[in-house]
């Protein structure tokens, strides 16, 4: 087993949402991340954090999340309990605050994927211990760490690259991934109809990392426009969690911003990526996918089947990546 990595000093420490990180930590989050992957490929043995103990509070459904972090914890030797809406009284029959005191005695980090940012905020406030966000409505960092480091994996440097995402870039993931772009120097591009543009205060603090990390941060609402010279195009579903209800209007809004081969032409480079957090709907081979067919008349939503599976297409190394970028904010956090 090789020697605990002690290049970061974040002990102790919460990983709530990028804003509260500098470019260094982001990154050097990223280089430990790309390490712990070659440690497991190579089969060796990385238990770092033994008889440690990790609780996964979830509130939302998951897959990619709540597998990385199961399979992360289980790598570096820590003990994982799972804990659904069901399991807990989470503000319900008992505050935040005070599950957050009582869940800080029997745990040693605990990760959070659900609503409100202020829930994972409280749980950070009164845990005494490390709390890492898996998702909340406002943020995804988990997200954006895994995201950075497979455009870094691809390019083998972060420096000069322009990342276009089109399509609701006022949810958790367009959020995050321009936050975290600006900090780690990365022009970021947000290509959404007027009325689906991140809120003002998101785009300020972004613009505010830019300036410091001499990146542009751009907000624009044609595609063709958006996706010249990209090296990466990113995408999310046409309706995030709990808006279903605005399917059909979301529908009508964000069809032209469908990442397709034409766009992906349209950025005049060979080497341009594709990324998607996933799940992604490209065909007709989910429930889901067969109703809105039915309904609709459409099979393909937010990107083709084309560009899903083709070559530029990175989404799969992208989800891979979830695990390893956890695990280093673990063992960074809790190390």
């Amino acid at each position: 087993m090789s020697d605990i990595p002690t290049h970061l000093n974040l002990q102790g420490q919460s990983f709530l949402k990028e804003s509260d990180y500098t470019q260094e930590d982001l990154n050097r989050l990223i280089d430990m991340a790309i390490d712990l992957k070659q440690q497991k490929q190579d089969g060796e043995p990385h238990n770092y954090l033994q008889n440690k103990n990790i609780a996964l509070i979830f509130e939302k459904s998951s897959t990619r999340t709540r597998a990385a972090f199961t399979v992360a914890a289980n790598d570096l030797g820590a003990n994982v309990e799972y804990l659904n809406k069901n399991d807990l009284q989470l503000g319900q029959k008992e505050s935040i605050r005070d599950t957050a005191l009582v869940l800080g005695r029997l745990f040693d980090g605990i990760a959070y994927r659900g609503f409100a940012h202020t829930n994972v905020e409280t749980l950070a406030k009164y845990g005494g211990i490390p709390v890492w966000n898996g998702l909340t409505n406002e943020w995804h960092p988990t997200q954006s760490l895994a995201d950075f480091m497979t455009i870094k994996e691809h390019f083998n440097t972060l420096e000069d690259l322009t990342v276009t995402y089109l399509g609701d870039g006022r949810n958790n993931v367009a959020r995050s991934l321009m936050i975290a772009a600006a900090i780690l120097g990365v022009n970021i591009r947000i290509c959404a109809p007027t009325a689906l543009q991140p809120d003002t205060e998101t785009i300020e603090l972004a613009r505010q990392f830019a300036e410091q990390h001499d990146s542009e941060v751009s907000i624009m609402t044609d595609p063709h426009s958006a996706v010249k010279q990209a090296d990466v195009l990113y995408t999310d579903v046409l309706v995030s969690m709990g808006e279903e209800e605005h399917f059909e209007e979301r529908l009508d809004m964000l069809q032209a911003y469908q990442v397709n081969d034409e766009l992906l032409q349209a950025t005049g480079k060979n080497d341009t990526i594709f990324l998607h957090c996933l799940p992604a709907f490209h065909n007709t081979e989910t429930t889901y996918g067969q109703e809105i067919a039915q309904k609709y008349g459409i099979e393909e939503m937010e990107v083709t089947d084309q560009v899903f599976y083709s070559d530029s297409s990175k989404v799969f190394d992208q989800a891979e990546n979830r695990l390893h970028t956890i695990k280093a904010v673990i063992l960074a956090t809790m190390g």
